[in-house]
């Protein structure tokens, strides 16, 4: 499921019309970069969490040449499934 049959399944599912849905739903992903970015973790009950964890340098090879490269540190976004999600699932 894509971004749009995500808002045109909501839309269905509510009185709200696509329009407002998109609306809605970039605001909802806005604050939660923002809240991120912010170095904080945004839970949702019964859904998961996300949070942005780092990755230390490490050293790796390109395939090509098999020269040794070093990789920088990053930060990357993760999210761990509610439990009651991951019982649904499985």
């Amino acid at each position: 499921m894509n971004k749009s049959q995500l808002i045109k399944a909501v839309a269905e599912k509510s009185e709200l019309t696509q329009k407002q849905v998109t609306e809605a739903w970039s605001l909802i992903e806005e604050t939660i970069v923002e809240t991120l970015v912010a170095g904080d973790k945004v839970q949702l009950s019964g859904f998961g969490t996300f949070e942005v964890r780092e990755r230390a340098e490490r050293s790796g090879r390109n395939p090509k040449t098999g020269e040794v490269v070093t990789v920088p540190a990053c930060k990357y976004l993760a999210f761990v499934s509610a439990k009651a999600v991951k019982d649904k699932l499985n």
